[in-house]
């Protein structure tokens, strides 16, 4: 699938049979998700899609991922670019004044540049053409190719008679923008086309399974079965959801449930696929493996979620429809009234020719992509990267924004308390990163960054050892030195404890985005009213809806961010979901349009429209003034390219066009959009 007419048809294809309750295409994905009575089989649906014109295959679960759409257009665009180029150098000689055996010689020249660079540039209309005539229908690349094909045998024919004009030039400029204006669209729906595979690449490939025998085996993870007994090594992913069965540890949670701090988990306590294991061994009891587990659970949220955004591009489809029957009409038209008006069969027939380049869409095709891709670029400069074009149009609507707090509203790490920090003693600090250093706990991780950008150097210890959930111990000249956890704290924090020397309490706590106020009172004066909805805790969401003035929800699991979003939009609103973890993957899917921080997790970056790779949260209200200035500028392309076709068809229906102008008329056309786009180089500012 190609297009949105591509679209149309496999949903009508499929929801003619008997039994089909609905057909939902994601172009995106390339695959259609059917509702059907159990009595009907796959290769009924497979012979549905087959007789509309389209291969398929059911979709497994080790699947590869589909085939990148702009690749196969690249080689035809640069054979048409090539040729054209060349045989535009050739028309200008015939264009100021060669004539007789010269201009035969070029136009010879020009064939057999021509000719074949046609056959193999048009290879993807041709071929999308045929499919659908063969079996009785129409579709967009109909009456482009009958354009190529009948202007291609009407310049041979010219050569081959001495004629004074030959459209060879015009024929590949024509089949240019075409593949341009495709190769762009393709280009941007192969950077929306991530999916949710990326889910399944947060849980371990396999785990080590010990043995009715008390041995152990490493089995793959599509092998677990509830009952089996895993031991995951401290540094581990787990398989598979799970019960503790003997250890305890700390977990890194944050991708399931957007929790910073590690979560300690004993004998009896739950632990899901996707988490990682950060201290000592444990062994876990499966529960549930492979499509159970909770992981895969919000893989078919995400999934079902984003076979929805095919809804934006029902307008295309309609115009779709459309376009290649008037196109065929008005061509006949001009042929017949011609014919009846004496003009002969060769004139009639290079009117037609006309009518079918000249209403050829290509500024309509190229009306969205180049703007988006302008867009795209200016907001790239500023550190924002947007994966699929088609966010733009979802952005500028928005009218309510939903923000997780760790990760997103604050920077998603904890970091210790800088005043501590700034009054720590110069020994005391080199033993802090010494002991910081021999650890991954992230609290040690935070602390080795922030005293290693101070410039401290590591004070060397001895006899370094890691007490799981205790914390880490050394000798320093002689002395026990410590780095653990404090008794009875109420927040994060590690306790710096040296031998004959008061012990230091460091504080740790996540900070708000830098710039986060303005960044909100921005989205507040574009008419977007920012909340907060978390997975977090119900006092730390508190704690940061009383920051920031943001009415706000925690202990948020996927299912309800998504009930949330679904709520505002049927009440009406457009919604933008902003988020960092696996746990807002579903959300980012189900939103009209989402953003996460270059920070997010894998999933969290491939399930949103929209990444921004700097700290500050004025990324937000800069992508939504970017947005709704592409949409002003793709409406007014739309404008050009209308009020092109109403001006250019009727001077080509009455003959004032030949092939050639007429090609040239439809590249000037795309050139007016084009121009017009790139306005859009500023429209990050």
């Amino acid at each position: 699938m190609h297009c949105a007419g591509c679209m149309a048809k496999v949903e009508r294809g499929l929801s003619a049979l008997p039994g089909v309750a609905s057909a939902r295409v994601n172009l995106t994905a390339r695959q259609v998700q059917v509702e059907h009575e159990p009595q009907l089989g796959i290769p009924a649906l497979i012979e549905a899609l087959s007789l509309a014109g389209f291969a398929s295959q059911p979709r497994g679960q080790e699947l590869e991922a589909p085939p990148s759409a702009v690749k196969p257009l690249l080689a035809p665009l640069a054979v048409a670019a090539f040729a054209c180029m060349n045989v535009m150098l050739l028309s200008v000689s015939i264009w100021s004044g060669a004539n007789g055996t010269t201009r035969d010689l070029f136009h010879w020249i020009s064939a057999a540049i021509g000719v074949p660079a046609i056959a193999y540039a048009g290879r993807p209309f041709f071929v999308s053409a045929w499919g659908a005539v063969r079996r009785w229908s129409t579709n967009m690349d109909v009456p482009i190719s009958i354009g190529v094909i009948l202007a291609t045998g009407l310049s041979l024919w010219e050569t081959v008679n001495h004629g004074e004009e030959a459209w060879f030039d015009g024929t590949l400029m024509l089949l240019l923008f075409l593949l341009a204006g495709r190769a762009l669209d393709a280009a941007m729906r192969d950077r929306a086309r991530a999916g949710v595979d990326a889910l399944l690449r947060q849980a371990a490939p396999g785990a080590m399974v010990v043995t009715p025998g008390g041995g152990l085996d490493w089995l793959p993870a599509s092998d677990l079965v509830p009952g089996m007994t895993m031991r995951v090594a401290a540094g581990e992913r787990l398989a598979a959801d799970g019960e503790i069965l003997s250890g305890a540890s700390r977990f890194d949670q944050s991708l399931l449930t957007g929790e910073s701090a590690p979560v300690l988990a004993g004998t009896g306590d739950a632990v899901l696929a996707g988490t990682l294991n950060l201290e000592s061994p444990v062994d876990v009891r499966v529960g549930a493996a492979g499509q159970g587990t909770t992981l895969a659970e919000i893989a078919r949220l995400m999934d079902a979620a984003g076979q929805h955004r095919s809804a934006y591009v029902r307008i295309a489809d309609r115009a779709s429809r459309l376009y290649a029957p008037a196109v065929h009409t008005l061509a006949a038209l001009t042929f017949a009234g011609w014919m009846i008006a004496g003009a002969g069969l060769h004139q009639s027939l290079v009117y037609g020719i006309a009518v079918l380049i000249i209403t050829c869409p290509c500024a309509l095709g190229l009306a969205v992509p180049v703007a988006q891709v302008v867009a795209c670029g200016a907001l790239m400069k500023r550190g924002i990267m947007v994966k699929d074009g088609s966010a733009l149009e979802r952005l500028a609507t928005v009218d309510r924004a939903l923000l997780d707090k760790t990760g997103t509203l604050t920077m998603g790490r904890p970091l210790p308390d800088p005043a501590v920090i700034e009054a720590l003693p110069p020994e005391g600090a080199a033993v802090a990163l010494g002991l910081a250093s021999h650890s991954r706990h992230p609290l040690s991780r935070a602390l080795v960054e922030v005293l290693a950008a101070r410039g401290i150097v590591p004070a060397a210890l001895e006899q370094v050892r890691e007490e799981a959930g205790t914390g880490i111990a050394a000798l320093w000249n002689g002395k026990a030195v410590a780095l653990r956890r404090p008794e009875g704290a109420a927040t994060m924090a590690t306790l710096l404890d040296i031998a004959g020397a008061p012990a230091w309490l460091i504080p740790f706590a996540d900070r708000m985005r830098p710039g986060s106020s303005d960044a909100l009172a921005r989205m507040r004066a574009l008419g977007i009213e920012p909340a907060l909805l978390s997975g977090d805790n119900a006092a730390a969401v508190a704690e940061a809806a009383r920051a920031t003035g943001l009415n706000g929800r925690g202990e948020a699991s996927p299912a309800d961010k998504q009930a949330a979003i679904a709520r505002l939009q049927a009440e009406g609103h457009k919604v933008l979901m902003a988020g960092d973890g696996l746990n807002d993957g579903p959300a980012l899917a189900a939103a009209d349009a989402s953003i996460a921080p270059g920070t997010a997790s894998d999933v969290g970056r491939q399930a949103a429209d929209v990444v921004f790779l700097g700290d500050g949260l004025d990324a937000i209200p800069r992508a939504v003034v970017a947005a709704r200035r592409t949409m002003r500028v793709v409406r007014q392309n739309f404008a050009l390219a209308i009020g092109y076709n109403l001006l250019a068809v009727p001077l080509a229906m009455g003959g004032l066009v030949t092939p050639l102008l007429a090609a040239a008329a439809m590249s000037a056309s795309s050139l007016v959009v084009i121009a017009n786009s790139l306005r859009l180089a500023g429209a990050a500012r």
